[in-house]
């Protein structure tokens, strides 16, 4: 039978999977490097599951194993940070604001369960939401922390990938019923799609095709991703929506999954000034567990 873990084992776990490596652990966490090689080998029997990472040029990548416990080790850490608080009668101080930024549909469809936990558990915190896809500056203090679709490229900011979600064409079952579903990528083209205006999304994902997609194949346009998923839900077309999304309508079907699908990859951003304000790390940590529970939910 696994035997529980000490807490010291858990950090040195949080620490390498933030810093891809023993070393840099060590680093984070102020302790040796060794001692980070023993916890993690200690963290592997106790738990009685196998290697929780595995060596690459890039480092130390995490297993499944290791990635299915990191949000639930997260709360934990957020939990004991709590509790240590609580316990010096500090925790009053975590007070003020934080600007936060996401895309639109992170904002209305993604975020809101996940903000209103924050709120619950540290309600001296106010936030200010910018929904928007436009890419604020971290750099320049537009926004303390983001929650971003693609890898971020600046230098002097502290990321973190929580994962991915697959997108795929979905369709309402109303349209379906009216119009058919269609088997191949060919035959979509004879169908109502709902697709971008002015701004080619993913250009990688969409050159996979064997034939160029142009705007003009849509018979709705809009550059809104929340008016687009809008109108599928709405049985107006078909069109891309995150997998997550669709499972919770029954009426949302998925449409030529085996033939066309691709994954955003979910960051969460901040400048690495930041790190070391506990309102800002707090938000921080608390967005990364709960989109990763979110992009692996499904």
């Amino acid at each position: 039978m696994a035997r529980t873990p000490d807490w010291d084992l858990w950090r040195s776990f949080l620490a390498v999977m933030d810093a891809g490596s023993l070393s840099g652990a060590a680093r984070g966490l102020g302790i040796a490097q060794p001692t980070v090689g023993r916890h993690i080998e200690a963290l592997e029997e106790a738990l009685e599951g196998g290697p929780l990472f595995t060596r690459s040029p890039g480092g130390l990548r995490p297993t499944r194993a290791a990635q299915a416990l990191e949000p639930h080790a997260r709360a934990m850490a957020t939990a004991a940070d709590t509790l240590v608080r609580t316990a010096s009668g500090d925790a009053d101080d975590v007070r003020g604001v934080v600007r936060l930024t996401a895309s639109e549909i992170a904002a209305l469809e993604v975020l809101p369960p996940i903000l209103t936990e924050f709120r619950e558990a540290w309600p001296q915190v106010d936030l200010e939401l910018v929904a928007s896809n436009r890419l604020e500056d971290l750099l320049h203090r537009d926004v303390d922390i983001a929650v971003r679709m693609a890898r971020p490229t600046q230098d002097a900011l502290f990321a973190r990938k929580v994962g991915a979600i697959h997108l795929l064409f979905h369709a309402h079952r109303s349209y379906l019923q009216k119009h058919g579903e269609p088997r191949t990528m060919e035959e979509l083209r004879s169908h109502t799609v709902v697709g971008y205006d002015r701004i080619r999304p993913l250009p990688a994902a969409l050159d996979k095709l064997d034939f160029e997609v142009t705007n003009d194949m849509f018979a709705l346009r809009t550059d809104s991703d929340t008016a687009q998923l809008a109108m599928i839900r709405a049985g107006y077309g078909i069109g891309a929506c995150q997998r997550q999304i669709a499972t919770r309508d029954p009426n949302l079907v998925p449409l030529l999954e085996d033939q066309f699908g691709f994954d955003l990859e979910v960051w969460v951003v901040m400048h690495e000034d930041l790190k070391t304000d506990r309102r800002m790390r707090l938000l921080f940590d608390h967005l990364v567990a709960g989109l990763k529970a979110y992009v692996t939910s499904v």
